[in-house]
């Protein structure tokens, strides 16, 4: 097993160095939809067209992307007991990570693996602030190598290749560039943000949820993430899915940082509003007793004008930097949060306060469990 996982790695590395110049769908339960099919193991292997370095990938990889079906999700059309389904990949020895928001609900999942392979499995942890889980399965076929979480930032315009079962149909790849990074996305019916996100045009439909998009060494970039728009899908990051996949692994859970605040970006209206001398920071607009923030004496904003008929905060503190990384907006923020930090770390906070810069230090709790 062991030589085979590095030849496989050897081959990727070529592949993705000879290549010249997902990521969001959704749990649903079942479709409607009449499409079936088979992208490998009913497919005739004798004269076949040579392909591109997409299908050096697709081959290389896709015997670790698995089909996730869930049992007894509640069916929003009907309020009768119905299935979800998404994707998956094999990390490690006899786990499979997908979203939260796939297994979320129900009481049952069962995987399937492009060789027509089933197994069973239990939950060992999920976290809802990333949209990640881990599922332990009872089988993985020998030639289902692990797949590994790129250490590398990735790059607008980069190539990468959304691997899943849009719709049920297993196996189905979509390719596309990174298209943007550093993204901050607020998922519907959530209040709080996922940090770190990547966008890319990689096309992507209801089921590639919690498939990998990975790039053209094959080393997974982002986990498929729910949200998306037309031509625009997202992923959870590698950065902060190599800290929370480890943990709940380990512990069955990930333990957020958290200040205990409200905040928005400083922009033009923002800045003029509270005579800040540039519109960058993001400005406090409520503190939560007992956090953090309240702890270090941080002061949210009282009220709130109206500009352009927008209500805009004024007299909040506005933060300029966090243990001396600049904090331009809100983004800057979380990802700080997220990527560098843990509960109990203390950190230099440094704001504006009534036209004069100050600093405090904060000692950072635990995100609050969801109720």
């Amino acid at each position: 097993m062991k030589e085979m996982r590095s030849s496989r790695r050897a081959f990727l590395g070529a592949i993705g160095a000879g290549l010249a110049g997902a990521t969001a769908g959704c749990a649903e339960p079942k479709s409607d939809r009449s499409i079936e099919g088979s992208s490998i193991r009913d497919i005739n292997r004798e004269n076949l067209a040579d392909g591109s370095a997409y299908t050096d990938v697709y081959e290389a990889i896709i015997d670790s992307v698995t089909q996730v079906r869930v049992f007894g999700v509640d069916d929003p059309r009907t309020g009768e007991e119905g299935r979800g389904q998404g994707s998956g990949f094999v990390v490690g020895d006899r786990h499979v990570v997908t979203n939260d928001h796939v297994v979320a609900g129900g009481e049952d999942a069962d995987l399937q693996y492009i060789n027509g392979n089933w197994t069973s499995t239990r939950l060992v942890g999920t976290d809802y602030y990333s949209d990640l889980a881990v599922l332990e399965v009872d089988h993985v076929p020998d030639v289902a190598t692990p797949l590994s979480f790129a250490e590398k930032r990735p790059v607008v315009g980069q190539q990468v290749a959304a691997i899943g079962n849009p719709y049920g149909l297993e196996g189905s790849m979509s390719t596309g560039i990174v298209s943007g990074v550093d993204r901050t996305l607020d998922p519907p019916e959530r209040d709080f943000s996922f940090p770190n996100v990547i966008q890319t045009d990689a096309a992507v439909n209801p089921g590639n949820s919690g498939g990998p998009l990975v790039d053209l060494g094959g080393e997974v970039i982002g986990v498929v993430n729910a949200a998306s728009a037309e031509n625009i899908g997202f992923a959870i990051s590698a950065a902060l899915s190599r800290r929370v996949v480890p943990a709940l692994i380990d512990d069955g859970e990930y333990r957020h940082a958290y200040m205990g605040i409200g905040l928005r970006t400083v922009d033009r209206l923002v800045a003029e509003a509270n005579d800040l001398p540039e519109a960058a920071g993001v400005i406090v607009t409520d503190v939560v007793p007992g956090e953090a923030a309240a702890d270090a004496g941080l002061e949210g904003s009282p009220r709130t004008v109206e500009r352009h008929t927008e209500p805009v905060p004024v007299g909040g503190d506005v933060i300029t930097a966090l243990d001396g990384e600049p904090i331009p907006d809100r983004h800057a923020l979380s990802t700080f949060l997220a990527l560098e930090t843990s509960p109990g770390d203390t950190i230099a906070v440094d704001f504006w306060r009534d036209g004069t810069e100050r600093s405090t230090m904060l000692t950072l709790g635990a995100r609050p469990p969801v109720e």
